[in-house]
This record gives C-alpha cells, sequence and structure tokens, in this order.
C-alpha cells in the first residue's frame, strides 16, 4: 500500500471569504496563503455548516450537521460519542496533534442566556438526567481547564494538544503557561486596561501593549513547528488553530498600522438610499443607535462607515500576520511533503450591511468562508465553483487518506464529489430584537439564490444573487420570483430530511 500523506490543516476564527489576496482583496497581503493556493486547489464557493464557532468546528471535526451532532449554538460541548475524522484518522495509525484553538467544549462557567421553562403550579418537575428529554454528562466537558495538565488525551482523537483559549492577547491554556515562563509580568501588558493609545473609534479595537513575538499567532507557529520537526515516518496530521483575526481587534506591534482606514472601501449599505434592512437587521442597528447595543460582547451589533473602515484595516493587520506565521510553519522540515488545507470557521460582516461580528444574518460575509487544498502530489494550480461545506473536509481528508468514514457521517469527498447547494443551520441562545429568544435560521445557497427561513417569525429572506451581489434586496414577498422561491423551500426540506440521523444503525430487523 503506498504511504499516506501527512497533513497541515491550518484554520482561523472569524475570517470572511474575501479576506486573502488569492480571493481578490485589494488591500491585503497575504503572499504564504496565496502561495499555498499557486500551489493547488482554491475554492470559490465554500461555506459552512453553521456561521457560528462551536457548531461549525465540531461539524467538522464530526463531519456531520449540528442537528446531528447537538451542538446546535454555543454553549453546547462535544459530547464525545460522537465520532471524529481525526479518531479514525489515529485508528489507522497516523499521529495526531492540535496546536491553538480547540472551542468545542465550552470554557466558560458563565450560566447560559437560555432559561429553563418554569415549573407550573402544583407539577412536579424531575431533576438531573431526567429534566431534559436525552440523558447526557456534558457539563462534566469542561474545555481547555485552567490547569492544562488535567487535559485528558486523546483529546477528541488528537494525542497531543496545546491550547490556547480565548480571544485577544488575554489568552489561557498552555500558552499562558507558556507567556508567563517568557515574562513573569506579562499580566501587565494584556487587555485593553493596557494598551497603547490610540485614536480609532471601533469597538473593540485594542492596540495591545503584548509584543509580536510573545502574541498567541506567533506560539502557535512556533510550536507547530517543532511537532512538524520531531516527527518520524509515521504519517501525521496536524491542526494548527489561530484564533486571530476575531475580534477584539488587537494586532501587535508592526501590524497595527500596516494598514490604512482611509484605504478600505466605505461598505455599500452606507452609499444605498433605498436599502431597506429585513427586520432582524434593522433591530441591530436600532439597537446600537439607541445605546443598547453589547460593544465589548461577541454578537452582532450596528457600526458607522468609519468604525467599519477601522475593523476591516486592523482585520488585514491581523490576517498578514497570520500569515507570516503560517509562512514559517510551511517552511517547516516535512512541511512541503504534506497536504495542506486552509479554511476558518465563519465569517464577520466587518461594516457590510452596516454591522460588524456575526449573528443571525445569514449574509455570505459570514457564511462564505476561505478553502485551500494544497497537494504535493496535484501541484497544478486550479480553481472551482463546485459548492463545498465545512463538514465536508474531513471526510475529503479521509479519502485522501484511504480511510473509511464512520457511518453516519454527512460530509462527502471533495476530491470526488460536489454539492448542488449549501445547507446552513444557524442557532443561537441570545435574543435578536427582530427575532426573539433563541433565533433559529436555516439557510440554502445554490449557484444563484439564497433563502433563509426563521422559526418564528411569518417573513424570510431570499436574495437573487447574480443581479444583487451585496444581497441589499429582499424578494420574499416579490411574486415574480414565487417559483424559485417554491423550489428553494423545497430544497430546503429535502436538506433538512437528508440530515435525520442514521445512526445508530440498526441491529436487527425487529
Amino acid at each position: 500500500m503506498p504511504k499516506r500523506p501527512n497533513f497541515i490543516f491550518f484554520i482561523t476564527d472569524q475570517h470572511r471569504a474575501d479576506y486573502l489576496g488569492c480571493m481578490g482583496h485589494p488591500f491585503l497581503q497575504t503572499p504564504n496563503i496565496d502561495a499555498m493556493a499557486a500551489q493547488g486547489t482554491v475554492w470559490d464557493k465554500f461555506y459552512v455548516a453553521s456561521p457560528v464557532c462551536m457548531p461549525n468546528r465540531a461539524s467538522l471535526m464530526t463531519c456531520r450537521m449540528p442537528s446531528s451532532h447537538d451542538v446546535r449554538s454555543n454553549g453546547i460541548s462535544l459530547d464525545k460519542r460522537n465520532v471524529t475524522f481525526v479518531e479514525l484518522l489515529r485508528d489507522a495509525g497516523y499521529r495526531t496533534a492540535l496546536i491553538g484553538k480547540s472551542h468545542v467544549q465550552n470554557h466558560s462557567v458563565k450560566p447560559p442566556m437560555l432559561k429553563r421553562p418554569e415549573t407550573r403550579e402544583g407539577y412536579h418537575h424531575a431533576n438531573g438526567p431526567l429534566s431534559e428529554a436525552v440523558r447526557h454528562d456534558l457539563a462534566n466537558l469542561t474545555q481547555e481547564k485552567e490547569n492544562p495538565a488535567e487535559l485528558e488525551t486523546p483529546y477528541y482523537g488528537f494525542d497531543h494538544v496545546e491550547l490556547a483559549t480565548g480571544h485577544g492577547d488575554r489568552l489561557g491554556g498552555h500558552y499562558r503557561e507558556w507567556l508567563l515562563r517568557q515574562d513573569p509580568n506579562a499580566d501587565s501588558l494584556l487587555g485593553p486596561e493596557n494598551q497603547i493609545p490610540h485614536d480609532y473609534s471601533c469597538p473593540q479595537a485594542v492596540r495591545t501593549a503584548l509584543p509580536a513575538d510573545l502574541y498567541p499567532s506567533q506560539w502557535i507557529a512556533q510550536r507547530s513547528v517543532d511537532w512538524i520537526n520531531a516527527q518520524g515516518d509515521d504519517p501525521w496530521f496536524l491542526l494548527v488553530s489561530f484564533p486571530d483575526p476575531h475580534h477584539p481587534f488587537n494586532p501587535p506591534g508592526k501590524y497595527w498600522d500596516m494598514y490604512s482606514p482611509d484605504d478600505m472601501p466605505v461598505p455599500q449599505a452606507f452609499a444605498s438610499n433605498d436599502w431597506a434592512p429585513p427586520p432582524h437587521v434593522a433591530g441591530m442597528i436600532e439597537e446600537r443607535k439607541d445605546g443598547n447595543a453589547n460593544l465589548n460582547g461577541m454578537g452582532t451589533i450596528g457600526v458607522s462607515a468609519r468604525e467599519a473602515q477601522e475593523a476591516q484595516a486592523l482585520t488585514c493587520g491581523m490576517i498578514t500576520m497570520i500569515d507570516d506565521c503560517i509562512g514559517q510553519v510551511r517552511a517547516a522540515s516535512g512541511a512541503a511533503e504534506a497536504v495542506q488545507i486552509f479554511t476558518t470557521d465563519h465569517g464577520d460582516h466587518l461594516g457590510d450591511h452596516k454591522l460588524m461580528f456575526k449573528g443571525a444574518e445569514q449574509y455570505e460575509q459570514i457564511t462564505h468562508v476561505p478553502m485551500i487544498w494544497s497537494d504535493p502530489d496535484d501541484p497544478m494550480p486550479k480553481r472551482t465553483n463546485t459548492i463545498g461545506q465545512t463538514h465536508d473536509l474531513g471526510t475529503t481528508i479521509l479519502d485522501r487518506a484511504r480511510i473509511e468514514p464512520a457511518i453516519g457521517m454527512q460530509g462527502i469527498s471533495l476530491l470526488t464529489e460536489s454539492r448542488d447547494h449549501a445547507f446552513i443551520q444557524y442557532d443561537h441562545q441570545k435574543t435578536n430584537p427582530g427575532i426573539g429568544v433563541g433565533p433559529r435560521v436555516h439557510t440554502i445557497r445554490d449557484d444563484r439564490w439564497r433563502l433563509s427561513m426563521f422559526e418564528s417569525v411569518a417573513w424570510g429572506e431570499l436574495y437573487d444573487l447574480e443581479s444583487d451581489p451585496g444581497e441589499l434586496r429582499n424578494l420574499w414577498d416579490d411574486p415574480s420570483n414565487a417559483l424559485a422561491q417554491a423550489r428553494l423551500i423545497m430544497t430546503l426540506a429535502r436538506a433538512e430530511m437528508k440530515c435525520v440521523d442514521r445512526v445508530p444503525f440498526p441491529t436487527a430487523q425487529a
């Protein structure tokens, strides 16, 4: 049997598809990622399974949709009953490692935003394992504990794990242990309270005082290089996971002012006089105008044009730093012989539709992500318009390694198959002012159209991306598009049916 290939899987956090040089960004410099693209295949239509960290990362690991692996929203840890593609690699003899962000388990002790139903007067309500319709032990799955030594391996299939938990410069896990060994007084450099003064007005723009050589991205790159150089003849898989360019926007050192906000484009919605935002978008914009937006949170907020330009410039600085780090890893001994993959877990509005961060709005800016596959055995550069999704990546890696997927994995192999649409599921604890508590949105995106349906409201969204790539004209109530709408709703219904579990597999006829 031919030797199985090695794999380096690069993943970033909150990085939209058009923020790479090879994807057409007019200013952003990403020569190392562009070199990877020039040696491989670039997917121009690659979409998430869910535009949220935990659900999409769980889909990456399990090759299944959120409704199947049950990490429907942030705040639900991935139950270890789920089989991951990394476990299948390990079972076939691969050495496996994760360096950087994981986020398939909770790392916050804050109580959930969703409230449990109150017990009606005179009724008995069971406690403990009988309080929910499915028994589970998720409360004990605390990811990336304060003491990294407590982390049990194999960790979802990874034998070697070095974690960086959280966002910005104040990260935990193995990274924090390393940082304090380098500088016992490092806490005096971290966070917005210790930042270098600046004149940016963008929410969560933080000019970190932490030097670039101590920043998490640099640590992730160096630890990845060390791990690659320590490998022997056994095949290996390495997940290199950067927490950036997720907000806060805090590129260190030279990366802070590498790009000017003045050069960044003003998003189209600010120049459109006839754009009528749908209710869930209008609600976020009004919430900011009324002074009620959580500017220090994780969810969508409304922004001004200038804030959008500043966020774009700082995001470019963070991405260029990641690109420099990827160049270091690609230069490691043995890396050139590995299949190299690049993607991210979801995007950021960055001012489009007068929004920033991400939420129940299913625009291309948060669902469309980059995907590059560079295989040394197939070095011819090419681009493809075929549709792929996050949960296809693990099954594609397994196919390249000649390993059968587990029964019930829903991803396809992008080496031999393609999709005619992307099916995207969004679920969250937080309230959206235009939808209500716990917004749930399911989306179909094909070669031309995007249709989104919401669980608890009568309206929906329909966009013709051929004539309206900016998604500024909602055609949901336009009778001239009724046939397209009906076809997409039928496609959505069939996608929902296809995601009904095939596991547990039958053990007998009856």
